[in-house]
């Protein structure tokens, strides 16, 4: 009792300010209100600070750099993540399957006001030969000429590579870059289509079925550019044949809505097949879903990491505190109240690791190419300078390090939920482990305290 800390003589000192003068019959009016939510917080910032020897608490600081690194690094992981899965879904919706297909209806029109585009188009696989003996199999897709003019999704991710996407001539072509590379094209190559499926009089196999190639895209899924290629919607009825069923593609603002939209329609067209984007490549986006889950699993496992760490190390620190815990009991602190200190303490070193976290983690990804290049002349001049010190004559080979500018193109994407998200578990792992870890303080008795003191 002889040796006091500076958080009991605080803790004293507002005690007399208050005109307790340490009387057990006040004590409860000392403990109320703004005042007791003062101290508390003061005692805790303190613990963060110090441990029991007045040294800085490298614990704490540990604690909050666990907490940093594990919230940047997961905001990073998942902002790549969704960047790449979202790039593979938007090709796929604007390019291939749409919002809503609708099948079985010669005149189609669509009155919502949610519907952004409305395409015509036919369908058929086809097995195209190239140069030499290349041959590779593809979907084709008859669209109108004007496709780019009437789908905005489309002409965004239809990304030209060679040529343009100029459909406005009979027997013309454009194919995705996979493909052309298979086949061995470039534009102003003749493609023949050997083989196409299509209605019952159409040839299967025919020689006079070539197109020339007025275009090479890509896109941001591979399976698209390996496969996919569109010609006009005229030489899609002449070719695939008259039974050949027209579809229509509708797009919508946002395909959550597809459900609403569906339901719509098959009350204005009771014969017609409508299907949604859902439903097709359904293992596909099952996939991507499975593999988000799994990420969100490891986030989950990270943060019960680094709650263990702090539950232990506060279980270390109620050990060590049982002396100041002893002083705020005598000075009236009730149980719960002593508890709330480590709880805020817990809290305080959570939020000083996830708010540095969270704004590091969305500078990087929102500014990934910056980050990358930075990185790359960092490690271009340390490896420069070493040269010049250990083999000058070989210093002029060195060069930054390519692989850095593709680090750089990664796509990425933050969801602000999912931002909330790892920012609350960051905070919430080290808030729930001090609650645990302090919980033998409420069974703790002042005379215990003292005796063993």
């Amino acid at each position: 009792m002889r040796k006091l800390n500076e958080e009991n003589r605080v803790t004293r000192k507002a005690s007399s300010v208050s005109g307790d003068n340490c009387c057990s019959r006040n004590t409860g009016r000392f403990f109320s209100g703004s005042l007791r939510q003062h101290w508390i917080l003061f005692v805790a910032r303190r613990i963060s600070r110090f441990d029991g020897n007045h040294f800085k608490n490298s614990t704490s600081r540990l604690a909050s750099l666990g907490v940093l690194f594990g919230v940047m690094a997961l905001i990073i992981t998942l902002s790549v993540m969704n960047g790449f899965q979202m790039s593979f879904i938007d090709s796929i919706l604007e390019l291939s399957s749409y919002h809503v297909q609708v099948e079985g209806v010669e005149q189609f029109k669509c009155d919502l006001k949610n519907v952004k585009a409305v395409v015509p188009f036919y369908e058929a696989q086809g097995l195209m030969a190239g140069t030499g003996s290349s041959q590779s199999g593809a979907i084709v897709r008859a669209v109108p000429h004007n496709v780019m003019e009437l789908d905005e999704g489309f002409r965004k991710e239809m990304k030209i590579v060679s040529g343009s996407f100029d459909l406005t001539e009979d027997d013309s072509i454009v194919i995705g870059n996979g493909l052309a590379r298979s086949l061995g094209l470039r534009k102003g190559s003749v493609v023949d289509i050997v083989a196409l499926s299509g209605s019952s009089e159409t040839a299967m196999l025919s020689e006079n079925r070539k197109f020339t190639v007025r275009g090479i895209f890509y896109s941001g899924y591979s399976g698209l550019n390996s496969t996919y290629a569109f010609i006009r919607l005229s030489d899609g009825k002449k070719y695939f044949g008259k039974n050949t069923p027209l579809r229509w593609g509708v797009k919508i603002d946002s395909p959550a809505k597809d459900s609403a939209v569906v339901s719509f329609l098959k009350n204005q067209y009771k014969d017609a097949k409508i299907t949604s984007w859902k439903e097709y490549n359904r293992s596909f986006f099952g996939t991507l879903r499975i593999e988000k889950n799994m990420l969100f699993l490891l986030v989950f496992m990270i943060f019960i990491v680094v709650a263990v760490n702090i539950h232990n190390s506060m279980k270390k620190l109620v050990f060590e505190r049982k002396d100041e815990i002893a002083m705020m009991s005598v000075f009236g602190g009730r149980p719960g109240q002593v508890q709330m200190v480590f709880v805020s303490k817990g809290a305080i070193t959570g939020l000083a690791g996830a708010v540095p976290g969270l704004i590091l983690g969305i500078l990087v990804s929102r500014n990934m190419k910056l980050v990358f290049s930075v990185l790359a002349k960092i490690q271009y001049f340390f490896e420069f300078a070493a040269a010049r010190i250990f083999s000058p004559e070989n210093a002029f080979m060195v060069s930054e390090n390519p692989m850095f500018a593709v680090y750089g193109s990664i796509p990425a994407r933050m969801i602000p939920r999912e931002v909330f998200v790892i920012f609350l578990f960051g905070v919430l792992s080290s808030l729930f482990a001090s609650l645990f870890a302090s919980r033998n303080i409420l069974k703790m008795t002042v005379t215990e305290i003292l005796r063993n003191e």
